[in-house]
């Protein structure tokens, strides 16, 4: 079996809990026929409920392809899918009887994996018939599926190869995964070490007596941890269930291993579990709203009562700086991460075969922006290893090998690892899978075809350019526009078509707000006008471009940025992106001919001139951002020809390979005049709003009807509609309400409703 020929149509998961319904809402989303089944096909249906509450589905039409039944009668749906997961209670019995029953009914090839985080591969096949064993490995999802991307993949000795390599596949191409390989141990990587994190971040804060407050402060943006930090992270997970995840690790663990040493449940956890303080769903953990509910409380571990919550600072801010430190809090940083990344690097090869392994799955599995092994390696391995030798702590080997160069090196244009080896350790390239353009990679072994200090021009192959943005946040300043058209010129020369787009969390912004608030508070017309000038001129060019250009967004779109993508020849959007045309929110119109062609959007879409009107006014004056790739398709922010890709990894190859086949005999879209409807179309939906809008809404809704209205017969340049948005925008833009928005909204983040 070839894992690139072999394709999944249909799926099904045993287990209608959180993670086997979340499991198959994000089967769905990804265009899957699903089946879900439990004991009860109401107990499945409540599942499909659940997740469509809360946003396991991207678009609701999703739950339409789920079809749920029990396990009793309806294991006969099983026998055309491709692959089956088993999502059950965490009992060897129960599973292996399940296993059998779906061994009876499944067609030849078809994968069963389990998503058992506690019971090893071996034990679930140890009863399997041959054929079964071969087809079954164990596909670990984190919760929540849909937007947790670590897949911790475990297969054994009688996997047969060709299904690890097809289910890799699948998952990575279709599911949008990060797949990690793991041994088939206790806990495999992730939950492995960040339990172990969990039990000792709380058992060294109660030997140190520090509190919940300046433990979170130490276990979050130092070390480059999410904010819930360690006592926010427990209320998350939950009071009551983390007990029960670090004692099935102990007790699959040998007597020796470093988990042994912290109590599952000490006796503050049974005191709070005792009052019902569960954490987060129980309305009360280590934290909790006031009554009032406008200031937060602490359950301190000393009075065992509640008190305020108290804002910490901590001594330093990096993490090198502050594990030496001494402190209170770099003695609990170091107190904790001594103990977890010395306990990761004495874990390798026992639970996966190389640290970059580790570090991807403690990234993606518990958002960790650095892995243990890149943590040492920003410590420093040589400083970090005379630590624990200082501390009495054991030094693990693959620490010991590492020595003053660390973990990670760069050699001939590549990332290295230190990886364990039968002689010694041996640093060998970073993998990557097939098929994605990495521009981190792309750094490390070349230089810009052109840059300036606001874009650069990269080479990514097959005659496609890459432009990739540098300015904060990448907003739309007067140097970036320059530098799009100085791009824009420069791609002839050496490339048959473009891809712009980048590796980070945002494609843009949008506009430069501080900027423009500036023009608008010294009534500096001339200045915005021209900037307005700038923008709509260097996105008529990205409209205009004698060559393709597909925009790659792989995260927030938004404003600007929307705009941009509006203009260009084709789009790949990440489905996870946020996108729109967000401007009301701080008093604006869309000024670079975003209303425009999203109207024409609306157009090529076969919408009626009055309802395409409709949906750009009601969309611009909410400034409503389409939540994922395929809202943004229904909303007519991306064409239906254009892709939503499930794995950001492979956004820029993705759109590289659109390109390419657009280049073949390109000649420029012509831009087509529209009809506009009558202005009591509008003027009568605006009135209807009136009593729900805000003042300063109403007046960006009255603008609107003027600049989306005609006669109804005759067709108008998309030249003029944009010419009218300009005029309103200068008018808006220089008002104090405006500037209240933009003022408020570079404060807090929260538009204003003035």
């Amino acid at each position: 079996m070839n894992e690139e020929k072999k394709q999944f149509r249909k799926c099904a998961v045993v287990g209608a809990g959180t993670m086997g319904a979340g499991i198959a809402a994000h089967m769905a989303c990804c265009g899957m026929d699903v089946v879900l089944l439990d004991l009860d096909a109401k107990l499945a249906a409540d599942g499909v409920a659940r997740q469509l509450k809360s946003g396991g589905f991207m678009m609701p039409d999703f739950a339409k392809q789920v079809t749920t039944g029990n396990i009793k009668t309806d294991l006969g749906l099983l026998q055309d899918c491709d692959w089956v997961v088993e999502a059950v209670a965490e009992r060897i019995d129960i599973k292996r009887q399940l296993f059998s029953q779906i061994d009876a009914v499944r067609k030849p090839g078809c994968i069963v994996s389990s998503n058992t985080s506690t019971i090893p591969l071996a034990e679930l096949v140890s009863e399997a018939s041959p054929s079964l064993a071969g087809d079954m490995l164990i596909t670990h999802f984190f919760n929540p599926p849909r937007h947790m991307r670590l897949l911790e993949l475990v297969s054994g000795p009688r996997t047969k190869p060709d299904t690890t390599a097809c289910m890799t596949h699948f998952l990575d191409n279709v599911l949008g995964k990060a797949v990690v390989p793991c041994k088939d141990t206790p806990g495999f990587i992730a939950n492995r070490i960040g339990c172990y994190w969990l039990a000792a971040g709380l058992g060294e804060a109660l030997k140190l007596g520090i509190t919940p407050e300046l433990a979170d402060a130490v276990m979050g943006r130092a070390f480059g941890f999410p904010s819930t930090g360690m006592f926010g992270l427990w209320d998350l997970i939950g009071i009551d269930l983390m007990p029960g995840l670090i004692q099935s690790l102990q007790d699959a663990l040998p007597s020796l291993d470093a988990i042994q040493v912290y109590e599952a449940e000490p006796d503050l956890v049974k005191t709070m579990l005792a009052q019902g303080l569960k954490g987060r769903k129980s309305g009360g953990g280590f934290y909790r709203q006031s009554t009032d509910r406008k200031t937060k409380e602490t359950f301190d571990p000393t009075s065992r009562s509640w008190r305020p919550y108290e804002v910490q600072t901590l001594p330093y801010t990096d993490a090198a700086k502050l594990i030496a430190s001494d402190t209170l809090a770099g003695r609990y940083a170091w107190a904790v991460m001594s103990r977890t990344l010395a306990y990761a690097a004495a874990l390798v090869p026992e639970i996966a075969d190389r640290p970059d392994q580790v570090d991807a799955a403690m990234r993606f599995g518990y958002a960790w922006k650095a892995g243990p092994f890149e943590l040492m390696d920003r410590v420093g391995t040589a400083s970090f290893a005379s630590g624990l030798e200082k501390d009495g702590q054991a030094v693990p080997a693959l620490l010991t090998a590492a020595g003053k160069t660390g973990f990670y090196d760069t050699a001939n244009g590549q990332r290295t690892v230190l990886i364990p080896a039968e002689e010694r350790p041996t640093r060998v390239p970073m993998e990557q899978p097939a098929g994605i353009i990495s521009l981190a990679n792309l750094r490390l072994r070349s230089i810009p075809v052109f840059q300036t200090e606001a874009a650069s021009l990269w080479d990514i192959g097959e005659g496609v350019g890459l432009c990739e943005f540098h300015t904060p946040m990448n907003v739309f300043t007067p140097k970036l526009l320059e530098s799009v058209r100085q791009i824009i010129a420069e791609v002839p020369k050496k490339f048959q078509a473009l891809v712009v787009g980048n590796d980070g969390r945002v494609f843009s912004a949008g506009a430069d707000l501080k900027a423009m608030l500036a023009m608008s508070e010294k009534n500096d017309k001339a200045g915005l006008a021209q900037f307005i000038t700038d923008g709509v001129e260097t996105f008529m060019a990205l409209a205009a471009a004698p060559f393709p250009i597909v925009g790659a967004a792989g995260a927030l779109t938004l404003g600007g940025g929307c705009e941009f993508m509006l203009h260009v020849t084709a789009d790949a959007l990440h489905a996870e992106t946020s996108i729109g045309l967000v401007e009301s929110r701080v008093g604006l119109l869309p000024g670079w001919g975003g209303v425009t062609r999203w109207l024409l959007r609306h157009h090529e879409a076969g919408l009626s001139p009055e309802e395409a009107a409709k949906q750009v006014f009601t969309g611009v004056l909410h400034g409503v951002a389409a939540p994922c790739g395929f809202a943004a398709k229904a909303q007519h922010l991306i064409r239906q020809t254009d892709q939503v890709v499930m794995n950001v990894d492979r956004l820029i190859a993705t759109a590289r390979n659109r390109a390419i086949t657009l280049a073949s005999g390109f000649t420029p879209a012509t831009t087509p005049s529209v009809v506009l409807p009558p202005r009591t179309v509008l003027a009568d939906l605006l009135k209807t709003r009136q009593d729900t809008l805000s003042p300063h809404d109403f007046v960006l809704g009255s603008m609107l009807v003027e600049i989306l209205s005609g006669d109804g017969k005759t067709a108008v340049s998309l030249a003029e509609i944009t010419t009218r948005v300009t005029d309103n925008f200068l008018d808006i833009a220089l008002t104090g309400s405006t500037r209240a928005r933009i003022a408020h909204m570079l404060d807090t983040g929260k538009p204003l409703k003035n």
